[in-house]
């Protein structure tokens, strides 16, 4: 492909790589999060809200990119192409696109093995869209009845359930992290009869210990305050060949011991002789 999302998709760029992803902040491109399904076909929509339209090859699956709204990103899945959505989830904004990546790879994954998991009904037990944040070490936070709700080590992520409501399209799963404010607190929310595996992937693109790069004078301030930032290092040149090394010395003047006049540290150097002071020389 050569139009449209492949000239979206770039390599990461950044001058300083961010731990823990999570608090990256967005940095203004969906690439990371369009990635694992760069192949599907895509739908450029430059007239409306939704941006751009990525699409499973039978648009069962629909991953929409809001370039100007709060949510940036929606996901949807149905049983078919004119049938209702059957779930969906939101990233707003401030979300790292990396965050992202970890449903897109999942949804990638279940559409290519042919078996609809994407459309399996949601677990029972509410432990198993976040088992990863609790074997990272996310404690629990006492709530009310009925909700549920786990904090990172760091107090600067978490994850809320509300166990409650019944609806199925009511978003009962949120994913967050950074601080409150417009630029900085990254919202994830998935509606009732998300798969749990689905809901997994996204919780453990979370904890992923691999930074994420970004440009140290785009990153918000307060989220620059609370993330470790590493500076990008350049590669070191690699060590010269034998062959580098044989054409080198071909181009470089040979300088031998011969070439260069020595003086010895009890003699001098040979001068024009010059007639004692006080006596004229001959004629």
């Amino acid at each position: 492909m050569t139009d449209g999302l492949t000239r979206r998709i770039h390599p990461p760029e950044g001058d300083v790589h961010v731990t823990p992803r999570y608090l990256a902040g967005s940095n203004g491109t969906g690439d990371a999060g369009f990635v694992p399904v760069a192949h599907w076909p895509h739908h450029d929509l430059d007239d409306g809200p939704c941006q751009l339209m990525v699409t499973s090859p039978d648009h069962r699956i629909r991953i929409g990119w809001y370039g100007d709204d709060f949510e940036l990103w929606k996901i949807t899945a149905s049983e078919g192409t004119s049938t209702p959505t059957r779930w969906s989830a939101t990233f707003n904004h401030a979300t790292p696109a990396e965050l992202v990546a970890g449903l897109t790879t999942a949804l990638a994954q279940d559409w290519a093995e042919g078996n609809d998991r994407f459309l399996e009904r949601p677990s029972l037990y509410w432990r198993t869209g976040i088992q990863s944040l609790i074997d990272a070490d996310w404690s629990r936070k006492p709530t009310g009845p009925g909700e549920i709700e786990f904090v990172a080590p760091d107090g600067n992520a978490g994850a809320f359930i509300d166990v409650r409501s019944p609806h199925p399209d009511a978003e009962t799963i949120e994913l967050w992290a950074g601080p409150p404010g417009w630029g900085t607190r990254a919202e994830v929310r998935f509606t009732a009869n998300t798969p749990a595996h689905l809901i997994a992937a996204t919780a453990a693109a979370f904890t992923d210990p691999a930074p994420v790069l970004r440009y140290r004078g785009q990153l918000s301030p307060q989220l620059a305050a609370l993330a470790q930032l590493t500076p990008v290092t350049p590669p070191k040149p690699p060590a010269p060949t034998p062959l580098d090394v044989q054409l080198a010395r071909r181009r470089d003047p040979v300088i031998t011991i011969r070439s260069v006049p020595r003086w010895s540290t009890t003699t001098q150097p040979p001068a024009t002789a010059i007639p004692p002071a006080g006596r004229p020389a001959r004629r």
